[in-house]
């Protein structure tokens, strides 16, 4: 049936380079010498390791469990001992660090019990979690966890879903090929998902470059009986993009602030269906993946690969040229050269490329912008590129952000078509991460001065509550004394008027009498301790002796000259 089709404004057409790989069916890669699989390799949450150095672990078994509703959990590639759960080197641009499990096979390739079951026995709720613990990622290239895409709006109805087999990049093959060869699975995944979402279509885009898959397609969809549509889309890169897909197919322009759920659409790749309907009526989690591998070598080819082979393990296979000085993971377009050739091939990893100067020759010096507007012709979302570049070069930032940076999907078109060879898109990058940086830091500070505020909050709470303690203490003490100098002033009062009252002269000349007494006798030790302390003259010269003896004389004179006093007038 034909359909009426949209188009996307921009787009560019790169050579496609995909015949090389397409001459052969696709082949299983042996297993490696060892595995290291990463824990994080999806959008979302980093798994937990659930094993340690010395475990036995089967083929499936889990080694990674899910943290959160938006992680996928990881599993093992294939039967062995792990050697060590560290960090390990990651297939990414920046060549930092991740925890990985690293797993020495035994050969035997032993898997776990597996559970195969009927999903439309199960809840939806089952389904999703089975999907989530079987580590059902996109595998178009995004690689977000597809469990969390299968929940349906409660206020937009789902009108289409979309499923993505255009595989527009340059030299990738790998959907291609599982179209053509394993076209009914892929058909009974997207039936899952069909079920899920309740959609009233199911639109199948294939680039028209690829008539065989388009036909498989439509022949599995007929032998299951669904009613799936199968499309034929122009052959434009970047048509494979889930939005632009969207568009081509259903008219929809997805926004930069919204999802496409909220236009009752949502978008899967056929290879995340094919991982789905395994997961689900096989009870396999995903070990492994499809993996175009071509570029400067003599036999490009599509394997399937386990999760965790080192690339250039898996480089060797398709016999790379001696002049190869480097591997690409991804297309020539989106793609980027691997820190370390032997980093492990991730969920994500589509193709690798073999990279000589030969194949990609190395850019011309880049020129001044000249501000001819093809980037901004090319430009698939509508962005201006040169006005980004040029904020982005005179680190403005702000104003890269009022240029909408954050809707740029790094596709690659605005470079391509540059004539001044401005790699445009890593300019982007630059600005987008120090954006973000500088976001972190602000998030940062902030969260350092409300812990700030709310520390001098509650310091200030403890003083005026030590204060109020303070003042209740010292109006219950005040309140005490003035109760008991009442209650001494009434005692008082009856005292006078006692009997033993008249006997109070009499016990005050008694007290008197005896510290007069004490005193007495206290002058009498005193002068007896004087009397017996032996002077000690004999060292004195003649001089010092008779000073002595004039100082001796004066003190007894002022002795005698004072007469004692009787012992009443002392204790005055």
């Amino acid at each position: 049936m034909l359909m009426n089709l949209f188009k996307f404004k921009g787009g560019v057409k790169p050579p496609t380079n995909k015949t090389q790989s397409l001459g052969k069916p696709i082949a299983q890669a042996p297993i490696p010498s060892r595995l290291v699989v990463p824990l994080h390799q999806s959008i979302g949450g980093t798994p937990r390791p659930v094993v340690q150095a010395g475990d036995k672990v089967l083929k499936g078994q889990l080694i990674g469990e899910a943290d959160g509703w938006i992680s996928a959990a990881v599993h093992a590639p294939t039967s062995g001992t792990v050697v060590e759960v560290a960090m390990h080197v990651q297939p990414h641009p920046s060549g930092l660090d991740a925890l990985c499990v690293v797993i020495e096979p035994d050969g035997k390739d032993e898997w776990i019990p597996r559970e195969p079951v009927n999903y439309k026995a199960l809840t939806p709720e089952q389904v999703r979690e089975r999907l989530q613990q079987a580590g059902v990622v996109g595998l178009g290239g995004a690689v977000f966890p597809t469990h969390g895409k299968l929940t349906a709006s409660k206020t937009v109805p789902m009108e289409e879903m979309v499923i993505n087999g255009a595989e527009c990049e340059p030299f990738i093959t790998c959907d291609d090929l599982l179209m053509r060869e394993r076209a009914e699975e892929v058909v009974r995944g997207i039936g899952i998902f069909r079920d899920l979402l309740q959609p009233k279509r199911v639109l199948i885009g294939i680039e028209d470059n690829k008539p065989e898959a388009a036909a498989a397609m439509r022949a599995a969809v007929q032998a299951v009986g669904e009613n799936f549509e199968v499309i034929p889309v122009p052959t434009l890169y970047p048509a494979g993009g889930a939005k632009q897909l969207i568009r081509v197919l259903t008219g929809k322009e997805v926004p930069a602030a919204k999802r496409s759920t909220d236009l009752g659409v949502q978008c899967f790749n056929v290879a995340t269906a094919y991982t789905a309907w395994r997961a689900i009526t096989h009870g396999e989690p995903v070990v492994s993946r499809l993996v175009t591998v071509t570029g400067n070598v003599h036999e490009p080819r599509n394997y399937e690969v386990l999760i965790g082979t080192p690339m250039d393990e898996l480089l060797k296979l398709a016999t790379p040229h001696p002049d190869t000085d480097g591997i690409i993971m991804g297309g020539p377009m989106m793609g980027f050269l691997v820190p370390q050739p032997n980093v492990p091939v991730v969920k994500a990893t589509n193709c690798l490329i073999a990279h000589s100067d030969r194949l990609f020759p190395p850019k011309a010096p880049e020129m001044p912008c000249i501000r001819c507007g093809s980037c901004a012709q090319a430009c698939p979302h509508e962005l201006q590129p040169f006005e980004m570049y040029w904020f982005s070069r005179a680190k403005n930032f702000g104003k890269t952000q009022e240029y909408h940076i954050f809707d740029c999907i790094e596709c690659g078109c605005c470079s391509f078509v540059c004539p001044s060879r401005i790699p445009l898109v890593q300019y982007f990058r630059f600005a987008k991460s120090e954006i973000w940086a500088r976001e972190r830091e602000k998030n940062a500070a902030d969260q350092a001065k409300e812990r700030f505020e709310f520390k001098q909050l509650r310091e200030e709470r403890e003083k005026a509550e030590k204060a109020e303690k303070l003042a209740k203490a010292a109006a219950a003490q005040a309140a005490k004394k003035a109760a008991e100098a009442a209650a001494a002033a009434a005692a008082g009062d009856t005292a006078a008027t006692s009997p033993q009252a008249a006997d109070a002269p009499a016990i005050d000349a008694e007290k008197v009498a005896r510290q007069a007494a004490i005193q007495a006798a206290m002058e009498r030790a005193k002068a007896q301790r004087e009397a017996a302390q032996p002077k000690n003259t004999d060292n004195l010269t003649p001089d010092q002796q008779q000073a002595a003896a004039e100082i001796e004389a004066r003190r007894a004179a002022a002795r005698l000259a004072v007469p004692e006093a009787p012992a009443n007038e002392k204790s005055e």
